[in-house]
């Protein structure tokens, strides 16, 4: 018998200003303790599938019109925000955004308020940030605004575990960064879903870096779901390595080569 997902997204649709289309008919499901990443180009809907989850659209003028988003079991597409992240679900929304005019450690804290963290227990969760993000120890005491793009990346993971969550939504966690860095954060995602058992569901444009790290991928195209496996069969899937990789079998190709890919994609 298969086993209940943690969170499922089923067959939802996503309309801006009662007009414009952006997702269609996508469904995906993140396993207790597992790390899923959903891949595609720019604008393909990945981030809009992240802000479906997380009830984020209407501050955009977006609704889900169709289908139905649960978690545990449980329907949570009609709730508000604030009340998700009390579920154990938490977005670290794409470009880094911290308060910059706090400090690194003012910027952790605040997650712990957002679920009402204030006293005892506080502390420790802030050291555990710490164990796992050591530079934003020694940078506790400076202005968020001041730090690197890496800095600042960590802060938002930071602030997002000092919720407690079970689930955290991760959007583009490699834009910007030094390919170093996008290592770095990546092997502490890793870490934290080993140890903390916190589950992940990643949107990523860097598709190489993605599928090594995670344990299932999806792949969208304009707004709907066209091909979703296992990590390590996506990226030996031909398709995948040929129009997101680079590489085919008769090994790397150049832009010019796939420029015109979309009219030989198998899916479309």
């Amino acid at each position: 018998m298969a086993t209940q997902a943690l969170l499922a997204v089923q067959n939802i649709e996503v309309i801006y200003d009662h007009v414009i289309l952006v997702l269609r008919g996508v469904s995906l499901e993140v396993q207790e303790g597992t790390i899923v990443a959903l891949l595609g180009a720019n604008g393909a809907g990945k981030t809009t599938t992240l802000k479906a989850i997380s009830n984020l659209l209407r501050a955009e003028r977006g609704d889900v019109t169709k289908g139905q988003i649960t978690y545990k079991g449980e329907r949570i597409d009609r709730l508000n925000p604030a009340a998700l992240v009390k579920r154990g679900i938490c977005q670290v929304m794409e470009g880094r955004h911290c308060f910059q005019h706090l400090t690194v450690e003012e910027n952790l804290l605040t997650g712990a308020y957002t679920r009402g963290y204030i006293g005892s227990g506080v502390r420790e969760e802030l050291e555990k940030v710490y164990t796992y993000f050591p530079r934003l120890k020694e940078r506790r005491h400076s202005q968020a605004g001041y730090t690197s793009g890496g800095e600042q990346q960590m802060t938002a993971i930071g602030r997002a575990l000092m919720a407690r969550p079970q689930t955290i939504l991760l959007d583009e966690p490699s834009m910007g960064l030094a390919p170093q860095l996008v290592e770095e954060i990546f092997e502490i995602v890793k870490e934290l879903n080993k140890k903390e058992r916190v589950s992940f569901l990643l949107a990523e444009q860097n598709t190489n870096i993605a599928l090594r790290y995670a344990d299932y991928g999806y792949i969208l195209e304009n707004g709907r779901v066209v091909m979703d496996g296992e990590a390590k069969d996506l990226a030996q899937n031909e398709d995948v390595k040929e129009f997101y990789l680079g590489f085919s079998t008769a090994g790397r190709k150049s832009f010019r080569d796939v420029k015109s890919y979309r009219r030989r994609k198998r899916w479309l």
